[in-house]
């Protein structure tokens, strides 16, 4: 690749980020406006995907990440190695993180239909010992269970009470 393709590349990757947590940012605010309890099953169930698809990165196992990502997530990058090239990029404390806390998911008002979506937010340690708070939105796939539609992940002082 040349130089010059490598920093389109580069900026390419940090514009879809910033566009995709922008979309995600305003998918989380009415969600968050109007949050109800998830049934315990549900619950385990969101928790589950989330650290399936971290024990993946961590593994380098791209098509087993790629798998729990939500369909218009699949069609948007195409392929389990751009899914994995982009997390490991734009995402690296996702990818191996030293610890992991989950918090109690939220769910909007439509959690007893099938377009029912949900937050998942995660405390995460990365390997240099910064924390992180990602904000995992999921959906439930027909036929599929949870599936991750979106993170947005944001430096955390560790002061913040969820």
């Amino acid at each position: 690749m040349t130089r010059r393709g490598w920093r389109l590349g580069l900026v390419m990757a940090w514009l879809q980020r910033g566009l995709w947590s922008l979309a995600l940012l305003g998918l989380l605010t009415p969600a968050a406006a109007s949050a109800a309890v998830l049934a315990e099953p549900d619950e385990r169930a969101v928790r589950e995907v989330v650290e399936a698809q971290l024990d993946a990165f961590a593994a380098g196992d791209a098509e087993r990440a790629f798998s729990y990502a939500s369909a218009s997530i699949r069609a948007q990058f195409g392929n389990a190695a751009t899914f994995l090239a982009m997390v490991r990029s734009g995402y690296p404390m996702v990818v191996r993180p030293a610890t992991v806390s989950f918090f109690q998911p939220q769910a909007d008002d439509a959690a007893d239909r099938a377009e029912a979506s949900v937050q998942q937010m995660v405390r995460l340690r990365d390997r240099d010992g910064r924390l992180w708070m990602a904000t995992y939105l999921l959906e439930r796939q027909p036929g599929n269970g949870w599936r991750i539609s979106g993170c947005v992940v944001m430096a955390d002082s560790g002061k913040a009470s969820i």
